[in-house]
């Protein structure tokens, strides 16, 4: 273990999330490889965290003045194991080779936990939608899909959405994947219901990551009714997650942008969080306006010079980071024990950095990781896959059904792990163990490839 860390840290020292993906693994495998001896044998870590692709191009477009804009563009083909590669495009001017090794690597064994016969990728830009006109986020989407058209297709490479790439970016992208192939295929998921999309599809991670909590709190004869919930984020998964607590009777109290926060103490109610979705998804508004139309709420402003995010420092019972990766630092997670939080399901992936989790873990109290707790989202766009290939469309409950039925499938197979493992009630142990034993089997029984 310590030999492989080394070398990915002195081959790309830059890879700073990569690397944190990676030893959070191998942490949690490490009875595995004990067990396993022939892991070692054949060398499967070392092939498992070096992806099988990594595609980098660049993306030429012109914006509204007629001026010409270069960005650049990524697809990390990371495991094909057990499926065509699968995951979300990402659009933000953080997007880098390390950040998305670490989405492609976290999304391998979140995929393998779905039940879904998919493989493990990402993608993405530095391109940056905010301020930009539909005009130009159209130019850029076809500049950008007329490259990343040669590397993909239903059967073997199907991008989503994910932070930066909602309905608007996936239907330009769709529209010149259709003009240059030719075909009208399922090679996007997140697509329009009227051309091959699939109802819950823009619920699934927020609706999966709180039945991933509901899983955890029946553990303890408990339900998510009259619980106070801290929720981060303001886009897709941060809407879903509370419209979905609010449908099980929680009260949510937070909800935050990269601008700052918003705490309402009296809680967000449906017609305030139609006021969210509106702002954030028509309007594309700051959180701050919130505040400002209800006078109960308080909005504080992003500080850099603090050492920790005030958002997790109110009393709740639940938490449900859902905005992005490493949000939750030691002293978060200090704050939010102190605050009585005893559930935590992540809805972001990796929004919890070492520290906090071994906080989280020490405290015994019950914390989804994302590769379980959010794998709702993927999870439907599995589904939305297998309804293009059926060229048919299931009714909004039929999803839902089937969405909940695989967030308890993973529920339990992460316990199931955890405790063959000894190590009882770890989801962490749990996740990492059953998704890295499904892929590297696969993987085995398909030769050195």
């Amino acid at each position: 273990m310590t030999d492989i860390m080394q070398l990915l840290e002195s081959r790309d020292p830059q890879e700073k999330e990569f690397h944190q993906a990676v030893s959070e693994v191998s942490e949690s495998i490490k009875p595995v490889l004990d067990k396993n001896p022939i892991y070692s044998k054949v060398k499967i870590l070392e092939r498992v965290v070096e992806p099988e692709r990594v595609i980098m191009f660049r993306v030429p477009w012109l914006d509204d003045q007629g001026e010409p804009q270069v960005n650049r563009g990524f697809r990390i083909e990371m495991n094909s194991a057990i499926g065509p590669y699968k995951g979300g495009l990402r659009f933000h001017p953080s997007v880098n080779l390390g950040i998305l090794k670490f989405l492609a690597f976290e999304q391998v064994f979140k995929n393998a936990l779905t039940t879904l016969p998919m493989g493990g990728g990402k993608g993405g830009s530095d391109f940056d939608p905010k301020g930009k006109s539909d005009n130009e986020v159209m130019k850029f989407c076809q500049a950008f899909m007329s490259e990343l058209f040669r590397h993909i297709g239903p059967n073997t490479d199907v991008p989503a959405g994910d932070i930066g790439v909602g309905g608007r970016e996936i239907g330009y992208l769709f529209g010149m994947y259709k003009k240059l192939r030719n075909e009208f295929t399922g090679v996007l998921t997140g697509k329009g219901l009227n051309w091959g999309g699939s109802l819950i599809r823009p619920e699934a991670t927020g609706y999966g990551s709180v039945y991933f909590a509901a899983e955890m709190l029946a553990t303890q004869n408990k339900t998510l009714e009259n619980m106070t919930c801290l929720v981060s984020g303001s886009g897709n998964v941060a809407q879903y997650t509370i419209e979905k607590l609010l449908d099980l009777g929680a009260r949510v109290v937070t909800f935050s942008d990269s601008s700052g926060y918003i705490y309402d103490e009296s809680g967000i109610t449906r017609e305030k969080l139609e006021y969210v979705m509106t702002l954030k998804n028509i309007r594309r508004g700051r959180v701050k306006e919130y505040a400002e139309k209800y006078k109960e709420a308080i909005y504080t402003p992003v500080d850099p010079q603090k050492d920790h995010n005030p958002i997790w420092d109110h009393k709740a019972d639940c938490a449900f980071p859902s905005a992005t990766q490493n949000e939750i630092n030691g002293k978060d997670a200090a704050n939010l024990i102190k605050n009585g939080v005893f559930v935590l399901s992540e809805g972001a992936n990796m929004p919890t950095q070492p520290e906090g989790i071994d906080i989280f873990l020490d405290k015994g109290i019950l914390y989804g990781p994302g590769k379980a707790a959010n794998a709702g989202g993927v999870s439907v766009s599995g589904l939305e896959m297998t309804q293009n290939s059926l060229r048919l469309g299931w009714t909004r409950e039929e999803v839902d059904d089937r969405l909940k039925i695989i967030m308890k499938s993973i529920h339990q197979t992460c316990v199931n792990a955890a405790q063959e493992y000894n190590t009882p009630g770890n989801y962490v142990n749990g996740a990492n163990i059953a998704g890295f034993v499904k892929v590297v089997d696969a993987m085995m029984d398909q030769g050195l490839v």
